[in-house]
């Protein structure tokens, strides 16, 4: 907050046609929050009493809730006081910070957890707030370089699993600063982890053909798969697909899938085709996980040998599945507009990665330029 407030003042105003009283602070001359910039006058607290209490119950209430706003109005006011002479509260920053950023990240993402699990590691389990400072956020950059992938214990992360860990790092520090947790924003301090570029692997329509026609070991990693390769979606969006998430649409008879997506939180309503239904077994009266037997570790040794086993050489993950989608939909003509909302992306430029994939675009253009 500014520190020009110089007042916090209770005061109430009418609703529900005059039948009640909000209680709200005002602030004088308002102050401005520090992490919106947003400059406020007033603040709900949304605590009610009655304007008119007709008997000793409704006027007991009405105390109740008065010393309560009162709280409140004094509280708000000491936070004021505390950081015009930069006190800040020490109980706050003994806080427990692990269990903060373990609750951030269970409401956000696969990603989050993962990083969340890197630094509660990190820190052996024990972190408060008043620790976060600028070393500390260096030296778990430090600790990624040199951290084990969670499969792999003798291979380290990919430079770019590293960026985007580190990313999402720094999103945690600013979201504990918004939240007024920290006293300062470590991340104008904090370099940021380049990128490199590298070749994302697909499959073409040949090798998709030869793959689905192949015996695998695990009947719902090969189902999971392939369907991701007809649809586009994620591993976690598929881990969690519901068959209540497979209705019609209107009158048009064509079938549609309905998620929001693990990573982005967006809500995607695509079509399905008849192909998906049969692979997938799709009865209207099934209910819970499409996939309930589906696990990560399936995605390992047992996805390689399925991939060996095909005669594909290709280094292919379960995430080429979503990427092989995209690059057969740009060589079957899709406009790229549409992949983009097919897929989900909120950014263009990461679908005109996959018309940079499309070998077979890139064939296309070789007698487009002519002497004859």
């Amino acid at each position: 907050m500014s520190t020009n407030c110089k007042t916090v003042s209770l005061r109430t105003r009418k609703i529900k046609n005059g039948e009640q009283l909000s209680f709200y602070l005002d602030y004088y001359p308002g102050y401005r929050d520090e992490s919106t910039m947003k400059t406020m006058r007033h603040e709900s607290l949304g605590i009610y009493i009655y304007a008119k209490p007709k008997n000793q119950r409704e006027r007991d209430y009405n105390e109740r809730m008065r010393e309560k706003a009162e709280a409140l109005r004094c509280r708000r006011y000491e936070s004021i006081v505390n950081e015009k002479y930069e006190f800040f509260d020490k109980e706050k920053m003994k806080g427990d910070f692990l269990a903060y950023f373990e609750k951030l990240a269970r409401k956000k993402n696969t990603k989050w957890e993962h990083v969340y699990k890197h630094f509660h590691t990190f820190v052996r389990g024990k972190c408060s707030f008043g620790e976060i400072n600028v070393d500390m956020c260096n030296k778990f950059m430090e600790y990624l370089y040199n951290a084990p992938q969670g499969l792999h214990k003798n291979l380290k992360l990919h430079t770019n699993t590293i960026a985007a860990y580190w990313s999402t790092f720094r999103a945690v520090m600013h979201t504990a600063y918004r939240d007024r947790k920290i006293r300062e924003n470590p991340n104008g301090f904090l370099d940021r982890i380049d990128t490199i570029p590298t070749e994302k692997q697909h499959l073409s329509q040949q090798e998709l053909v030869k793959l689905a026609a192949t015996p695998c070991e695990s009947s719902v990693l090969k189902t999971a798969f392939l369907f991701s390769c007809l649809t586009g979606l994620r591993k976690s969006d598929i881990k969690a697909l519901k068959w209540e998430d497979i209705q019609s649409y209107g009158n048009s008879g064509v079938m549609y899938v309905t998620v929001r997506m693990q990573k982005t939180k967006d809500i995607i309503h695509n079509p399905i085709s008849e192909e998906v239904l049969e692979l997938i077994d799709y009865n209207p009266d099934k209910r819970g996980l499409v996939f309930p037997d589906f696990r990560d570790k399936l995605t390992q040794v047992p996805l390689k040998k399925w991939i060996k086993a095909a005669g594909i050489t290709k280094h292919i993950s379960f995430h080429c599945a979503r990427h092989t989608f995209g690059c057969l939909q740009v060589e079957a003509g899709t406009n790229l507009m549409v992949i983009q909302r097919l897929m989900g992306h909120k950014n263009f430029s990461t679908t005109e990665i996959y018309a940079k994939m499309s070998d077979e675009q890139i064939r296309a253009t070789v007698n487009c330029v002519k002497l004859k």
